[in-house]
């Protein structure tokens, strides 16, 4: 957006400070100003690497310290086939799929590289250690599956292989033009391979702290979905992130 008046300078910078939208920028004749347009090319180069940038499970692995892991893929081959053919991309390798550890689990956290393996890299293991202190100490929680070429509908097929009551997918978030490094967590409760309907699945987004939502703020929330979700049976239109409101003063 253009400033229009070189008065409101003052109230543009002002807003600013609350958001990264591009606000008030300003104008060089018909332009942005160079500060801002490099400012952008920059962002636009940082998504395309966000995208394009290889998904690394030794690190989550790594900085999941203790926690039993599983690598897996999709069934797309490549990262252009999987920006290309999305269906691939929510479907299980099937060589992979007999390497899963089926049990009688209650949830299984997946990790998905999705279209930020940045994103994975810098919040999914926190997210999970803080998330399962959270959870009652008698349920099972199946090794943490590490999945590269994955789209969110990819943690149903998991979750079906492993017999796991509810699967939680944190997966790297389309990166915007100020934001390459969000993570998303969707939480689904008796996953079924197929399914693509968001109606079915909680999503927390925008988590990446300090300019998002923290970790420990997302694994509370996510831990409350996940109790309430076992007492309904379901997760979807019929569950509601309340954590907010029961938070707020009487009145």
């Amino acid at each position: 957006m253009i400033a229009p008046e070189s008065s409101d300078v003052a109230l543009w910078t002002a807003l600013r400070r609350h958001t990264q939208a591009r606000i008030g920028l300003g104008r060089a004749g018909s332009a942005l100003p160079t500060r801002h347009r490099l400012e952008l090319q920059a962002a636009h180069a940082a998504a395309r690497d966000a995208v394009h940038s290889p998904f690394e499970p030794e690190l989550v692995a790594a900085a999941l310290t203790g926690v039993p892991t599983v690598r897996v893929r999709s069934a797309a081959p490549d990262r252009l086939t999987y920006l290309q053919r999305p269906d691939l991309g929510r479907r299980l390798d099937d060589v992979d799929r007999a390497h899963l550890p089926r049990d009688d689990w209650d949830v299984v956290f997946v990790v998905a590289d999705g279209l930020s393996s940045r994103a994975v890299h810098e919040h999914a293991a926190p997210v999970i250690h803080e998330t399962a202190s959270l959870l009652p100490a008698d349920w099972r929680i199946a090794p943490v599956v590490l999945a590269e070429q994955a789209r969110v509908a990819l943690g149903d097929d998991i979750a079906h292989a492993l017999g796991a009551t509810m699967v939680v997918v944190l997966i790297g978030e389309r990166p915007g033009m100020s934001a390459a490094d969000s993570l998303g967590a969707y939480l689904t409760y008796a996953p079924v391979p197929g399914t693509t309907t968001d109606a079915d699945r909680n999503c927390l987004s925008n988590i990446r702290p300090p300019l998002g939502l923290s970790h420990t703020a997302a694994a509370a929330k996510l831990a409350t979905l996940m109790r309430r979700a076992r007492e309904l049976g379901g997760t979807g239109v019929g569950l509601k992130d309340e954590s907010d409101a029961a938070a707020l003063p009487a009145g």
